[in-house]
């Protein structure tokens, strides 16, 4: 195993400076077929591992965040969770010790489509090979491995860390007593996979995608940018976009030159954000790590059977949150995992509606509705 505070040698500047890496001796075989040679994990932790090496809680992340989900004394920039991570908040750093593991197929310091193939030091690009949620969540069976944690307190995952999470749980069913699954869902639905579709072909019909096969300090900027501003349209709500912009007019002047710019708040706010995300994710980890999302079924873990895929599972207790303006996983998927997470749990399965405006990326904001539930969650996980 190695670790130390050094960058990779990934193309990608943003690797979180707090990054600590292993480096696998071992070829890592994936899911649906190839395999990795020299694969390296990027990880953060925060907090002590005790003596008994119990008390740690691994956490998976949606698809754009890196390892960096809180400040740390590596790395005293905030994460991308600050309020739930350190002393005396929910994940209580005093008791536990949390550990981020930057996904699988992600440009931020885990092996993937930006890293450099180990056969001639160039992006492996699209000669990467297909991606599931699955080697994501093996990806952190292997990094607790080599820390020496036999078993875990708990696996937390938000979003797409919630699927992987999942993954975790249905490959390595004994490996965690609790776990918490925050705006998630057991698999994508029709309505989810259309948006990720639409979101894959803005990119590739970006002519600077070229294939896959563009220089990774110019790539598709114009097709990232236009599948990230579709996917802020469905992580927020509308009444939080009423709330928060109503019809207000920016007010710059149009220069577009052709009457069609932005011209309300909101179209300026997607456009900062979604020119920050450009300039920041390469777009073949952004195509990787969608269709991944898309691929994931628990019953494929069970010959085809949803309910016998979570009778695999062996856990103490099970939390499941959700939100009631949430039109990426509606509310309605969070009831199907905690009533599946029934057979597979030997304790209590919590489920939790909450009422927050702000959509499916309410668990990165709404601190005050959701900071109490886990933080009762972890009380309560003696």
């Amino acid at each position: 195993m190695q670790t130390a505070a050094r960058l990779p040698s990934a193309p990608f500047p943003a690797v979180p400076r707090g990054s600590r890496f292993l480096r696998l001796g071992h070829p890592f075989q994936l899911y649906r077929g190839g395999r990795l040679a020299g694969a390296e994990i990027a990880y953060e932790t925060w907090g002590e591992l005790n003596a008994a090496r119990d008390n740690a809680v691994l956490l998976f992340t949606g698809l754009s965040p890196s390892a960096h989900a809180a400040s740390s004394v590596r790395d005293s920039s905030p994460g991308w969770w600050e309020y739930m991570i350190g002393p005396g908040r929910a994940l209580d750093t005093r008791r536990f010790h949390v550990i981020c593991v930057n996904s699988l197929g992600s440009c931020f310091g885990s092996s993937g489509p930006a890293s450099p193939h180990p056969q001639d030091g160039e992006a492996y690009r699209m000669r990467f090979p297909r991606l599931a949620l699955e080697d994501i969540a093996r990806a952190g069976i292997e990094l607790i491995d080599a820390l020496g944690i036999q078993r875990l307190a708990a696996v937390v995952g938000p979003s797409m860390g919630g699927m992987s999470a999942l993954a975790f749980m249905l490959q390595a069913p004994q490996r965690s007593r609790a776990l918490a699954l925050l705006c998630s869902t057991a698999s994508a639905s029709p309505h989810a996979i259309a948006m990720h579709a639409l979101q894959r072909e803005m990119v590739l019909n970006d002519p600077a995608w070229a294939q896959g096969d563009y220089p990774l300090e110019a790539g598709p900027v114009n097709g990232m940018r236009l599948a990230r501003k579709l996917g802020l349209s469905c992580y927020r709500s509308p009444g939080e976009w009423a709330e928060r912009f109503g019809r207000r007019r920016t007010a710059s002047i149009d220069a577009s030159g052709d009457g069609f710019g932005a011209e309300f708040e909101v179209e300026s706010y997607l456009e900062h954000n979604a020119a920050k995300f450009a300039a920041g994710f390469d777009a073949n980890c952004f195509l990787y790590l969608s269709r991944a999302m898309d691929d994931f079924d628990p019953a494929e873990h069970a010959n085809g059977d949803f309910q016998a895929a979570f009778a695999r599972l062996r856990l103490e207790r099970a939390l499941v949150v959700g939100v009631s303006s949430d039109t990426l996983f509606p509310v309605a998927e969070q009831r199907v995992l905690a009533d599946a997470l029934e057979v597979g749990c030997d304790g209590d399965v919590r489920f939790v509606e909450l009422g927050s405006i702000q959509g499916h990326d309410a668990f990165l904001i709404d601190e005050a509705r959701f900071s109490p539930v886990m933080r009762q969650f972890f009380e309560e996980l003696a």
